[in-house]
């Protein structure tokens, strides 16, 4: 790597939510500029105004900030190569297009869109190109005076690149090696639009030159159009500083076959977006990881691993960790097909892992929503210790703590109806019994004295313990039925029992 300083930048469009692609595309290009002690740019890309969406750039803004991403240069930060929306640049792109023209690399294009429609309905897979551009009316074609004044007269127009005829150009792919494209594949794209806006080509080319970005990560849906990237970069003077590129692999549908679609999720039942988006034009809500139950480092640790990996069996990884091991280098060619149920196993060894005090806050909002009153913090982290383990995602500790601060309001009579016999109803009078003396309430020594009572009266002791779990519990669902029966503590144990007791011999 050379000793340029590392300069990376995610450059989203603010036209829609934000797709775990794009999220891994953040995360990699910030993965790379902290392992190098380099800066990571937020560029808001909103040159196409018909596909604005209000709302969308700061729902990109709250999916970072949710990630725990960071921007060191952006719209909110600012920062030395200010300002960081494209439309706010809109003045600085028209001298480039200009000088392309000059340069004889680029020309004005006065088609209006009826024509050209015309000529793709008469012409299959029209290009605007080398084979059709001497047809079309553009300043290649017209004599200079009707060029100057239909410019002098202000009649709409663009400017396109003129792609050379039967030339080669190539660049070396980070990930891909060398790359190489035939110019005569490839039209002549609009640089500049007819509203004075940049298109992505010419606006990348310059504001990625203009902001210093030592290294442009992107996905590889974007390959198509590196050869034009290219020779803007060399027909403006810049190729010496150009990035060095990396082409991501594609997310792919979890059979493999193409790339995973908003549509995909839909259809097979799972999200594809960082956060819930809400299309106000469609009037459509689309599901988002955080809203589902993902905890974000869980969220993050999934997308590094859908194309990379450090060369070990290591497959839970902190932030920290994945900025020290990551490397370019060991990103895939190939795409990564998305399994969902993998992506639950992640959030399940995340919640499994944290402390009860980090999950503290996520899960008094889940119990909230679901009208469970938590008034006690310090017992709320004991119950979060002892059912951590059997959540996958954050909703579940409604299920498996509700019944911590609140009685069953139902009992599955299923399960315990068709076995109870008047020997169970005195059982359990008899360990009522013996919870109310003033033994030590210990798990271990509760289990020890169940099991002994059970025995002595003549029944296995696991007849009894699914009774005891529904009596506390509702259902057959929990951790260790006397680690919950220790939680709870003596008194409401006992008052549990002896309410199911009525509801059973009902």
């Amino acid at each position: 790597m050379s000793d340029k300083k590392v300069r990376v930048r995610f450059a989203p469009s603010p036209t829609g939510g934000l797709h775990l692609g794009g999220v891994r595309t953040v995360l990699f290009n910030y993965l790379f500029a902290k392992k190098h002690q380099g800066d990571f740019v937020l560029r808001i890309e909103d040159t196409d105004q018909t596909r604005y969406v209000d709302g969308a750039e700061q729902y990109i803004l709250d999916c970072l900030e949710w990630c725990g991403i960071t921007p060191d240069e952006s719209p909110v930060v600012g920062g030395p190569y200010a300002p960081y929306r494209q439309s706010e640049r809109k003045p600085i792109y028209r001298e480039y297009a200009e000088r392309l023209v000059a340069q004889g690399h680029a020309y004005y294009a006065f088609d209006t869109p009826e024509e050209l429609n015309e000529k793709r309905r008469e012409i299959p897979n029209f290009q605007y190109g080398h084979a059709r551009r001497y047809e079309l009316r553009n300043s290649l074609n017209l004599p200079l005076q009707e060029t100057e004044k239909l410019l002098h007269e202000g009649t709409p127009h663009v400017i396109r690149i003129k792609m050379p005829e039967n030339e080669t150009v190539s660049f070396n792919d980070m990930i891909r090696g060398h790359v190489s494209f035939e110019t005569n594949q490839v039209d002549d794209k609009v640089l500049l639009k007819a509203d004075g806006m940049p298109t992505y080509h010419l606006a990348v080319v310059v504001d990625d030159y203009l902001m210093k970005v030592s290294h442009a990560f992107r996905g590889e849906e974007w390959l198509p159009s590196a050869p034009v990237h290219l020779l803007l970069w060399e027909y403006l003077g810049w190729r010496a500083d150009m990035p060095q590129w990396a082409h991501l692999p594609l997310i792919l549908k979890p059979d493999g076959h193409g790339k995973l679609s908003k549509r995909d999720g839909a259809r097979l039942g799972f999200p594809v977006y960082a956060m819930n988006w809400l299309d106000t034009k469609a009037g459509e809500l689309t599901p988002g990881f955080r809203e589902l139950g993902f905890l974000p480092g869980a969220f993050l640790n999934l997308l590094a691993m859908l194309g990379w990996n450090d060369g070990t069996d290591q497959e839970i990884f902190t932030l920290d960790e994945l900025i020290e091991k990551f490397s370019i280098g060991r990103v895939s060619k190939a795409g990564a097909k998305f399994d969902f149920e993998k992506a639950k196993w992640y959030n399940a060894e995340w919640i499994k892992r944290a402390d009860a005090e980090s999950l503290k806050l996520k899960v008094w909002e889940v119990l909230q929503a679901n009208g469970v009153v938590v008034k006690d913090e310090a017992y709320l982290l004991k119950v979060i210790d002892t059912v951590k383990d059997r959540c996958v995602l954050l909703p579940d500790f409604y299920q498996q703590a509700a019944y911590f601060f609140q009685q069953p309001a139902v009992y599955d009579l299923n399960a315990v109806k068709p076995k109870w016999t008047d020997a169970k109803t005195s059982f359990f009078n008899a360990f009522v019994a013996i919870l109310s003396s003033p033994e030590t309430f210990d798990a271990v020594e509760l289990e020890t004295r169940f099991k002994a009572l059970a025995e002595a009266n003549g029944l296995k002791p696991g007849d009894v313990m699914l009774p005891l779990r529904v009596m506390l519990v509702g259902g057959k669902f929990g951790p260790h039925v006397f680690d919950i029966a220790k939680l709870l503590g003596e008194s409401e144990t006992i008052i549990r029992i002896e309410k199911a007791l009525e509801a059973f011999n009902g």
